[in-house]
Formats: structure tokens, C-alpha cells, sequence
């Protein structure tokens, strides 16, 4: 009797583990995040207070394949489709062929900038870039070598996009891999 106890106790134990991850990852995939733009949302609703507005979305410097620094302040005046990525990052991979997509419709209206977590260990600017040219994406990639946009926009979690319209206000936000339809939307929150 004690033996199917303890049996029961290990399987009553998994089940709330699982439970618990599978509820993690439904709150990290949800998809974009209109909810904390309380500025927009009070505004398309009539209510704008001046104090309250959209936050102003950091610069930050990081790097080209060949070494060359790129600032977000360098796009100024057009939409920014900002994502943070790795290539040993499976969510990651499996959004990127969207992404792909929405910068060949969309490439002149809206920048991507694909940020990858560059940790010199765990990736490299060589294995980010080959990952790249195997797929054969054609968004621009840029390196995060010294963690500093990584640390001004909080992208502890991967994939992490942010929407951040023209005049440079971060309008919205997806943290897990976002579907066609997510960047979509995100996408039609910061065109003009």
C-alpha cells in the first residue's frame, strides 16, 4: 500500500509541475501586448491625459556583421520592428520565417531590426550569421555584443518584439514567438 502511495504522490507531483510550465508558457506565447499601452488605449477612447503617454523607446548601440555601430536613433522618422533573438533558440527559429516575410512585403515602410543576443559563448556572431545565410533571410541582423540593448528594453525572455512607431514611442510588445497574424497586428499599430 505505502509503494502506490508514494506512486501516487511522484504522479500528483508531475502533474502539477507540468501544469505549472504549461500555464508559463501560455503567458510567455500570448502574443502582442496592447495591454500596458494604457496611453494609446485612453486615447483611442477619448480619455487622453496628458500626463500619462507612451513610452519612449531607449536607444541603444549594436553592431553590424562587419563591427560597424548601429544606433536605434539611426532610423528615426520610421516604424521599428525590433526583435530579440538567438539561433539556439527554438521559438525563435520558428517566428523568424514570418519575419522574413514581413520585411520583403513591408521593408520600406517599416525597419527590422533583428537584435541577436551576441553572448560570445553560447552565440557568436559567426554561428548567428551562418544561421542567417543557411536560412537565407533577408532581414537586416545586427549583434548585441555588449548586452546593451538586451539591458535598456528588459529582453530577458526569447523572443522578445517590440513595435515602436515613428515618432519613437514603443507601442506595443510580444514576448514568446509571434504568429503571422500577431506581427501583423503589431505591425498595423505602428504604419501611419
Amino acid at each position: 500500500m505505502r509503494g502506490k502511495r508514494a506512486l501516487f504522490l511522484i504522479l500528483l507531483a508531475l502533474v502539477l509541475v507540468m501544469g505549472g510550465a504549461y500555464a508559463l508558457y501560455g503567458r510567455l506565447s500570448a502574443g502582442v501586448d496592447t495591454g500596458a499601452l494604457a496611453a494609446q488605449e485612453t486615447e483611442e477612447a477619448g480619455q487622453a491625459d496628458e500626463a500619462e503617454e507612451q513610452p519612449l523607446a531607449p536607444d541603444f548601440t549594436v553592431y553590424d556583421a562587419e563591427g560597424n555601430p548601429v544606433r536605434l536613433s539611426d532610423y528615426a522618422g520610421k516604424p521599428v520592428v525590433l526583435n530579440f533573438w538567438a539561433s539556439w533558440c527554438g521559438p525563435c527559429k520558428s517566428e523568424m520565417p514570418d519575419f522574413d516575410a514581413a520585411h520583403q512585403e513591408l521593408g520600406e515602410d517599416v525597419q527590422f531590426l533583428m537584435i541577436n543576443m551576441t553572448d560570445g559563448s553560447r552565440e557568436t556572431v559567426d554561428t548567428a550569421s551562418a544561421y542567417v545565410a543557411e536560412q537565407g533571410f533577408t532581414f537586416p541582423v545586427f549583434y548585441d555584443t555588449q548586452s546593451e540593448a538586451a539591458l535598456a528594453y528588459g529582453a530577458y525572455s526569447l523572443p522578445t518584439t517590440y513595435f515602436i512607431d515613428a515618432e519613437g514611442y514603443a507601442v506595443a510588445r510580444g514576448v514568446g514567438a509571434l504568429s503571422a497574424e500577431a506581427l501583423q497586428q503589431g505591425i498595423d499599430m505602428i504604419l501611419p
